[in-house]
């Protein structure tokens, strides 16, 4: 089981070619009346293309590269991850997962980490600190992809061999959201022995999915709606993803509009209020750079082969992210999906990348859960 120190260095050939691409770009006007109407298109594309041509690159790298960073070998592939160790002589130190989704990578949770790691340096309790493991979900910018069916279950089982085999931790706890929320609650299913519990932004449907109240169905029913007038991406992306890969890992702009979209869609207000532009170019970046805008589109792709999932069996809890239809979700619902529900909020605000948008406000409610379970008064 090998595990090597890992840096970022992008060539400048490949940066020189990066913005010859975006400075050639051929931008096409919008079909919707209103900016992001139809899209990232027209002005607003434009605009962004322009930030990112005077994105400080080289700056964001040697941020990234101040965390110390991995790869290791876990179920026959790399897998990239950083890990951020707790500090100070807190009373508990937990071992702690935080598990990205789409379409966002690792960095959206390093500001988070950092308050995790350190609860003295943001103000917080100092009687419980993290050992905060941050990996690059399969098929992600620097974690390879494996072979095989790439289910939550199957991403489940490398991060618990990350967390136990790798990294020697007997018990560890996760938090997450979208592709990594459903991850982490696998890992609640088939490791719940070593799993000190699971916190989720996304709340988890039972595995029947069936109304069995007036509200349960009056959000299905809201759901099915959102869906049918927004989850286009979705469907192209799980029936054609070889298709729209092509394009956007041939154009840069194409790439930026992709994502940027369903940030702005998804964030809880204005994009440029909810989250620093520089956190968008960089993912966007990391994206262009390692080629994986494809791989990543291949959990959609499988996503039909993910089994019905049994109740989640560690402690769960649900902290509701503010976005599209999610907030509203009935917490019978995740009652059905978990034989433990110990918490169920909504976030005052924070959308669906919450620990990038709110990270003090993640932190506080990660680490008040996980000090329900861990510590004694």
């Amino acid at each position: 089981m090998s595990i090597d120190d890992f840096r970022i260095h992008l060539s400048d050939e490949l940066l020189d070619d990066l913005r010859a691409r975006l400075a050639a770009t051929r931008f096409v006007d919008p079909l919707g009346s209103a900016p992001w109407s139809g899209g990232a298109g027209g002005p607003v594309l434009r605009e962004l293309v322009d930030s990112w041509l005077a994105f400080d690159w080289r700056a964001q790298e040697g941020h990234l590269n101040s965390y110390d960073q991995y790869l290791a070998d876990v179920g026959g592939h790399r897998l990239h991850f950083v890990r951020v160790p707790a500090a100070g002589s807190a009373e508990v130190r937990i071992p702690l997962l935080l598990l990205h989704g789409w379409p966002s990578a690792y960095t959206e949770y390093l500001p988070l980490a950092e308050r995790l790691a350190n609860p003295a340096g943001s103000g917080s309790d100092a009687r419980i600190a993290f050992d905060v493991v941050v990996p690059s979900l399969p098929g992600f910018v620097f974690s390879e992809l494996p072979e095989g069916l790439l289910t939550r279950q199957a991403i489940a089982h490398d991060l618990h061999e990350l967390m136990t085999t790798v990294l020697g931790y007997d018990r560890y706890a996760a938090f997450g959201g979208d592709i990594g929320g459903g991850a982490a609650t696998w890992l609640g299913v088939d490791h719940a022995d070593q799993v000190i519990g699971v916190q989720l932004i996304h709340a988890p449907f039972p595995a029947d999915e069936e109304p069995h109240t007036d509200d349960e169905r009056a959000y299905l029913e809201a759901v099915a709606t959102y869906d049918a007038a927004d989850g286009g991406y979705s469907e192209i992306m799980a029936t054609r993803p070889d298709t729209i890969a092509a394009a956007l890992a041939d154009s840069p702009a194409g790439l930026l509009g992709w994502i940027a979209d369903k940030w702005h869609d998804w964030v809880d207000g204005d994009l440029d209020r909810a989250v620093p532009r520089d956190a968008l170019l960089t993912i966007a970046t990391l994206y262009w750079a390692t080629g994986s805008i494809g791989t990543s589109f291949r959990q959609y792709f499988d996503y039909d082969a993910n089994p019905p999932r049994p109740p989640i069996a560690a402690p769960l809890g649900v902290l509701l992210s503010r976005e599209p239809v999610m907030d509203g979700f009935p917490r019978s619902l995740a009652e059905r999906a978990a034989d433990d529900l110990r918490s169920f909020e909504r976030a005052p605000r924070g959308g669906h990348f919450l620990g990038l948008e709110q990270p003090d406000l993640a932190a506080d409610h990660i680490r008040t859960f996980f000090a329900g379970l861990t510590l004694r008064d």
